[in-house]
This record gives C-alpha cells, structure tokens and sequence, in this order.
C-alpha cells in the first residue's frame, strides 16, 4: 500500500494509507447490521494486515458501539494504525439531538473516545458538523489544549465551509478536511478544495464510491429497508439513478479498458485529484478491502480524467445527496 501526507509541515503532517478504510457501516446506515461482531474485527484486522491502517469512526456511530468495535479490533496492532474519530454532537438516550461543540463537551468525548478506542491518543480528531452555536475558535482553540496535552494527535473538519476552515486553521493548523467528494458530489471543488491547497490540508473524501453506486451493485427500482440511509437520499430515488446511470456506464467503459472495478476506477480518479487527497471507502467485506488497495495501481491517464469529468459536467447528477435536513449541516 502506498502512503500519501495530509497536512504540510511538522505541525500538520500526517503519514497515513493511501486508501483509508471508513468503518461506520460496519455498526449501521447500510441495510441490517452484521450479526457477527467477529467477523467485523476479522475485516478490520485485515485491512491492517494488508496495508489499509488510515481507519476513521465517529462517536455517533451506533451510537458508540462503532468507536468500541474499531477499539477491540485494532487494540493488538494500534501502532500500525492512524485512528481518526470525531465529536461535535448532542447524544441523548441514545439519540442525536442536534449539534454540541462546546469546550466542555469536546473533552468529555475526547475522554470517552479515549475508552472506547482502548487507547492514549487520537490521532485525527474531526468536529464532525460545524456547530453554529459556538464560534469554530473556541473549538479550536480547545483541540489545540488537547493536542498539547498529548490526547489528540491532529486536528480535522468534517463537511466544513472555505471561511470556517480558514478560521479554525488560524488558531490551530487544521491537517484534514473530510467531506463527501466523488465523480456524483463535487461539492468541495469550487472553494473547500482550493482554500485546503492554498492553506496545506490534506482532504479525506467520504463515500469515495457514491454510497456504493460506483461499485455498480445499485440499480433502479432497487429497494432499500429499514435503517437503509440510501432510502433517504434523494439521488437514490429510482428515476433519479436511472438519469445517473450514463455516468455509471461511462466509468465502466473505462473500467473495462483498464482492466479494473467501476469501484477502482471511480477511487483512482479521486487518488488523481490531488496527492493530498486520501479515500476512505466502507466495507464489511474483506474482498472489498482488497479491491479499494487496488486501486492505487489503477493508472488513469490526463485524458481519462477529464473525459470523465467532461461527461460528469454535461450530463449532471439528479438528486441531492442528502435529504433537506442533513443538506442545511454542510458547508456551514
């Protein structure tokens, strides 16, 4: 597996795998959660063992049961691992409640992470949604105390706007933005891409794989259950992936050319991107895991990528890619 930096400087820099691995689906979100808690720990040391050691989780996942699985998985081979988790919710019964940034509560999920993870320090600690309750100073401001003490390795922002970065980043150097970015959400393009180019922050897409259209297994008419978060995402109403289909099948024309996945092709045109750009795609699956490392030997030409991006721009993406109440959260 090859490496790739986020962040510039002594201060910023984070050496991590070039493709990361996102655990949350491994405790919810994707259709009925795996009833072999074993078999998830055997993927995630396996994606170790084969050079995928970039692993992020979110106290909201489960919630916490997912901090406490990546915990028990990676405790034997922790060295090996770049650990990133996040704060930045209200968590009530279970339930999430809206946002929570306050200094107070930082550090107590912080504390509680720490236990969680069966580890000293959290190498990434992202604020998960921006709280417009509390100026993002504060915020870093109170990452940077506990980077200072030693609990925290580096600081990171989570769907964030240009101006908010640029503010936390004054007051403590930000060394990740993660947002969603794939060939179907170029939200991060026009101003969040540039602003963490000109400021030297590393970007971590999530949902590399457009919640899994990329891979080709999602087709229209397809349902979803209970506990589905497709089933709430606008872009995957039948009519809308039906209108998304050309670009699909344009990502699989090359995909074939190369002799490689639509998934590895679609990864390899963000790893193109830039080489501060680090993929976290989910799985549950250990072939998968293979897969995604594969393809950082995907090779896609100048052409490739802006014949993709030429077809991307003339035919669009129907559907948004949240429902309204997690599209007013983002770029804030």
């Amino acid at each position: 597996m090859h490496t790739r930096t986020l962040g510039h400087g002594l201060e910023q820099g984070l050496e991590v795998s070039a493709i990361g691995l996102g655990a949350m689906g491994m405790s919810q979100s994707y259709g009925p959660n795996p009833g072999d808690r074993e078999e998830m720990i055997d993927v995630l040391r396996y994606a170790v063992d084969h050079g995928v050691t970039f692993i992020d989780t979110a106290e909201v996942y489960g919630p916490y049961d997912n901090e406490r699985l990546v915990g028990e998985a990676i405790a034997p081979v922790r060295d090996q691992v770049v650990l990133a988790t996040k704060f930045g919710w209200d968590i009530v019964d279970g339930a999430m409640r809206g946002t929570n940034s306050r200094p107070e509560q930082i550090r107590r999920v912080a504390e509680e992470s720490l236990q969680r993870l069966r580890t000293d320090r959290i190498d990434l600690f992202y604020q998960h949604r921006v709280d417009p309750d509390v100026p993002i100073e504060e915020v870093a401001g109170t990452v940077g105390e506990l980077i200072s003490e030693g609990k925290v390795g580096h600081f990171g922002l989570s769907e964030a706007g240009a101006a908010t970065i640029r503010r936390a980043h004054a007051v403590q150097p930000v060394t990740a933005v993660q947002s969603e970015y794939s060939l179907w959400t170029r939200d991060p393009e026009p101003e969040v891409l540039p602003t963490c180019a000109e400021l030297g922050i590393g970007f971590v897409p999530f949902s590399p794989l457009g919640k899994g259209f990329f891979t080709g297994t999602v087709r229209p008419g397809q349902g979803f259950g209970d506990g589905e978060i497709r089933g709430r995402v606008p872009r995957f109403e039948a009519e809308n992936l039906e209108r998304n289909q050309a670009l699909l099948d344009a990502v699989a024309d090359l995909a074939e050319q190369r002799e490689a996945s639509t998934g590895q092709v679609a990864l390899a045109w963000l790893l193109a991107q830039s080489p501060a750009i680090v993929p976290i795609p989910g799985t549950r699956r250990r072939e998968r895991i293979d897969e995604n490392a594969g393809a950082t030997e995907v090779r896609l030409s100048a052409d490739d990528v802006a014949q993709l991006d030429a077809l991307a721009a003339r035919v669009g993406v129907a559907g948004d890619r949240y429902d309204e109440n997690g599209m007013r959260m983002v770029g804030l």
